[in-house]
């Protein structure tokens, strides 16, 4: 019997064993790989669907040796890998995608703050605080700006973690400390007065390509993200270039390979300030799983592996993505006949499950609602509220508009 040929494709290592890992497997069948994961244990999203896993941490040089050994590059999931053993990969000709010198921007808000404002780049007004011995300097910047404050862990926050709204100087001060005293630099911001946060997702590749997706405006609660709409409603054009452009510069200045998301503040005056920045398949792009000609998964793997970067028009006039959050209280209803009653009740709904238990607050899934025309239920209004209704019938097991799918039984 002949044996059969298996087509070779490069192979894309990624650390981290998440949902984007997850996400960026699905798009890897479509161009014929498999992604090779570093995942913390075989139960994570992307050791469950990937046949080729390392088990092991992103801080063990050896465990990332292992999952990068014969890749065409290594890429990540997260920002979290420590920057000194990205840097002896790259000394061993490891493909490293994005390069340590561009990720450490996403790693450090306080390196990110200092190298946007020499770019020229609009960001809030700010200080940096290193050391117990640096708290002074605090109360003279709160004096400057007059207003009320903002406090972030320099290193290592995500979903609101590691950050605080300060109500006032004392409780800036006592957010610094308690930062400082688990050895993280504090990066002080005045809160930006702002009418929406907006996201700017592009992707760069090796080559120099860029690409630039529609900028979406996230709607955030209790620092997570619970729904985006692209493209941002009432976003006026030139703001909207404005900000792609400016995310596509910066991904150049920086160096970056694969996505890239700038999230923005929009201010009650009409300009940008940039925000924060991730250098990896982000939150405010999952819409592009259905509301555009390629995902932000299949344009990353793209970029790492330097192919031609995809079209990212989008393929309707408006897409509204809700995060689908693990409720206080898991219900008794098992998750799979909760989505029987909504397939039944929105077999428009796409839904992308993680594979991940469900705990309060934890993002277990999404739900994509692609609206066709720009007006009626198709329109922001009423995709937004379907959207809601959709995420939180999947979190509860309870539709909050009272609706019944039984009631004509």
């Amino acid at each position: 019997m002949m044996a059969v040929s298996r087509p070779r494709t490069p192979l894309v290592a990624m650390v981290g064993g998440g949902q984007l890992a997850r996400m960026t497997h699905q798009a890897a069948i479509a161009l014929g790989q498999s992604l090779r994961v570093l995942a913390n244990s075989a139960d994570d999203p992307a050791a469950q669907v990937s046949p080729d896993v390392v088990i092991g941490s992103h801080t063990d040089l050896a465990d990332l040796r292992r999952v990068a050994a014969g890749a065409a590059a290594l890429t990540f999931d997260h920002e979290h890998v420590p920057n000194e053993l990205l840097e002896k990969l790259v000394a061993e000709g490891v493909n490293v995608a994005p390069p340590p010198q561009a990720l450490m921007h996403a790693q450090d808000k306080l390196v990110m703050r200092r190298r946007l404002e020499l770019l020229g780049a609009p960001v809030p007004r700010y200080i940096g605080i290193e050391t117990a011995e640096g708290l002074a300097e605090l109360d003279r910047f709160a004096a400057r700006i007059g207003g009320p404050l903002v406090v972030k862990a320099a290193r290592g926050g995500y979903d609101g973690r590691g950050v605080a709204m300060a109500a006032d100087l004392a409780h800036a001060r006592e957010f610094a400390a308690e930062y400082l005293a688990g050895g993280v630099p504090v990066l002080v911001e005045e809160r930006v007065a702002l009418r929406r946060e907006l996201s700017a997702l592009v992707a760069r590749s090796p080559f120099g390509q860029g690409a630039a997706w529609p900028v979406v405006e996230t709607v955030q609660r209790d620092g997570i993200c619970v729904q985006v709409i692209a493209p941002a409603p009432d976003l006026a054009t030139g703001v909207a270039s404005a900000a792609q452009q400016l995310a596509l510069r910066l991904a150049g200045e920086l160096g970056v390979v694969g996505v890239l998301a700038v999230e923005l503040f929009e201010t009650t005056d009409g300009s940008l300030v940039v925000n924060e920045l991730a250098m990896r398949p982000h939150n405010s792009g999952h819409w592009t799983m259905d509301g555009s000609l390629t995902s932000q998964f299949e344009q990353h793997l793209r970029a790492v592996l330097d192919y031609p970067l995809g079209d990212t028009d989008a393929v309707a006039p408006v897409t509204v993505m809700a995060n689908v959050l693990g409720a206080a209280q898991t219900p008794a209803m098992s998750i799979d006949e909760r989505l029987h009653h909504l397939f039944a009740r929105m077999p428009d709904a796409q839904v992308h499950l993680y594979g991940k238990a469900e705990r309060a607050g934890r993002k277990v899934g999404h739900i994509n609602f692609v609206g066709r025309r720009a007006t009626g239920p198709d329109g922001v209004a009423g995709l937004r509220e379907r959207a809601e209704l959709a995420a939180h019938w999947l979190a509860h097991a309870q539709w909050t508009d009272g609706w019944d799918g039984h009631a004509d039984d």
